[in-house]
C-alpha cells in the first residue's frame, strides 16, 4: 500500500500531528499548497478548526486530487476540542473518496485555550 500524510495548518498544530504520523510511515509530511506524490492508497489529511469550520482550501486540495486517493484518513486539532472529520467525510462523499471512519483530534493551543497543546503525551 501507498500511503502520504498531507495537512493544513495555520498556527502549527496539525503540522506536529502529521509529522509523527509521516514518521510512522516512513513518508514525508506535506503542506496541501504541495502536490501529493502520485496515486496513494491512504492519505492521512490534517486540518484545523478555525471559527467553527475547516478552511476551504482544505476541499480544494480533496478536490483536485480526487483520482488520486483511495482512501482518508481523517484527523485534526482545534482549540475547542472538536473534529474537521463531518466536513473531510462531506467533502469525500461529494468526491467519491473512501473515508475511513474513525478520526483522530487533537486539542491544539490557541490563544488561552490547550497551552503547549498538542504535547507529547497526544502525539503518542
Amino acid at each position: 500500500m501507498k500511503y502520504s500524510v498531507a495537512y493544513y495548518t495555520r498556527s502549527g498544530n496539525t503540522k506536529k500531528v502529521a509529522e509523527v504520523i509521516a514518521d510512522v510511515l516512513a513518508v514525508d509530511a506535506r503542506d496541501i499548497s504541495l502536490e501529493l506524490p502520485g496515486k496513494v492508497d491512504v492519505l492521512f489529511l490534517g486540518s484545523s478548526l478555525y471559527a467553527f469550520t475547516y478552511d476551504e482550501s482544505v476541499e480544494k486540495f480533496i478536490e483536485k486530487n480526487a483520482e488520486n486517493i483511495g482512501t482518508i484518513v481523517s484527523f485534526s486539532t482545534s482549540a475547542t476540542g472538536k473534529s474537521t472529520a463531518k466536513f473531510v467525510k462531506e467533502c469525500c462523499e461529494k468526491n467519491n473518496i473512501k473515508f475511513y471512519p474513525h478520526a483522530f483530534k487533537c486539542p491544539g493551543s490557541f490563544l488561552l485555550f490547550n497551552p503547549g497543546r498538542p504535547n507529547e503525551k497526544d502525539l503518542k
